[in-house]
């Protein structure tokens, strides 16, 4: 499985990402290894989102990446 995933960062800002293990990619947020979410730990998973096919996720991802996918997450999933 693939995992769409957004994080709620300790300022109140929001990180999208995708990950195969999304135990194991929270805990390297939450260790401080990705530049973004480094410096506003602690995270808190918000929602995740499964698919079957890594290319749908990849797609999602950048989607919600997008001004309107920014608006569609706001109100569906946060």
């Amino acid at each position: 499985m693939e995992y769409v995933y957004i994080l709620k960062c300790a300022d109140n800002t929001y990180y999208t990402g995708h990950t195969a293990n999304l135990d194991e990619r929270i805990k390297r947020h939450n260790k401080g290894e990705n530049i973004y979410t480094k410096p506003r730990r602690p995270i808190k998973l918000e929602t995740y989102i499964a698919f079957s096919n890594k290319y749908k996720a990849i797609a999602f991802e950048k989607y919600l990446k997008s001004g309107s996918g920014k608006a569609f997450a706001q109100k569906r999933f946060l």
